[in-house]
């Protein structure tokens, strides 16, 4: 079975795997992880992108893979807005991952403030893929805005702890109408095949793969689960059952 194409705001995505590009210790090493990734879309903070630097964290991102900026550090929904049209000034593409995280603690998004800024960066015509917590109403309003896509996190930024929001995330898919991306917290590639088995479209990874011990390698580990997950997602997963159910017949075979 070949995995099937994923489609955001028209554009087909044969993978369902998108990076980010924090913690990684070189752009050297950011190459070969997304060349192992086989990603076709990358997010970028607007605030670590330097044209004018000799080795820019841009000038990583092979030009078949999608640059996604993302709005990190903004605080509320006018400086979301403002670093949007700062990317979209300085030719990069219209797609904005927004973020809006003022909660120092645990980065937790601000939904309120997201929601305004999803409104007006959609009016003007921008393709919004909005971080979010994983709240099912708030999801559903984004999507009613215009955003391409929703992006409820799987546990805290960076904390690898994978999907403590499984319950919101399974009622987020059932009712999404666009494609749900799981965002933060995804620690091994387990959590990836995780979320993508309970039917989310794709997943984004950026701590676990910037920090392990060879990045490459963990970001083909993290390949070939979002892989595996969604073929087991669309090859129908079995029911978990609360009692044994015998594989063979347990009677008959031994009457002659």
């Amino acid at each position: 079975m070949a995995l099937d194409a994923l489609v955001i705001a028209g554009r087909e995505f044969g993978s369902r795997l998108f990076l980010g590009t924090g913690k990684f210790s070189s752009n050297a090493t950011l190459r070969d992880a997304i060349k192992a990734s086989d990603t076709e879309m990358v997010t970028v903070a607007m605030r670590r992108a330097d044209p004018s630097a000799d080795d820019d964290i841009v000038d990583a991102i092979p030009a078949s893979v999608l640059l996604l900026t993302n709005t990190s550090g903004a605080m509320n929904a006018d400086e979301a807005v403002r670093i949007a049209r700062l990317a979209r000034a300085a030719g990069y593409p219209d797609w904005i991952k927004l973020e809006l995280t003022p909660e120092p603690r645990y980065l937790l998004p601000d939904g309120v403030e997201t929601l305004a800024a999803a409104e007006k960066l959609v009016a003007e015509g921008f393709t919004v893929l909005p971080y979010v917590n994983a709240d099912p109403v708030l999801c559903k309003r984004l999507e009613e805005v215009g955003c391409a896509t929703v992006m409820p996190l799987g546990s805290w930024i960076g904390s690898n702890q994978g999907l403590r929001t499984r319950g919101a995330l399974e009622i987020i898919v059932e009712q999404a109408r666009v494609p749900v991306v799981v965002d933060a917290g995804l620690g091994a590639p387990s959590h990836a095949a995780e979320a993508m088995e309970l039917g989310a479209d794709a997943v984004l990874v950026n701590t676990a793969i910037g920090t392990a011990a060879d990045p490459a390698a963990m970001a083909d580990a993290f390949r070939l689960a979002t892989i595996a997950g969604r073929l087991g997602y669309v090859a129908g997963l079995a029911p978990s059952r609360c009692l044994a159910d015998a594989s063979s017949p347990l009677t008959g075979f031994l009457q002659s």
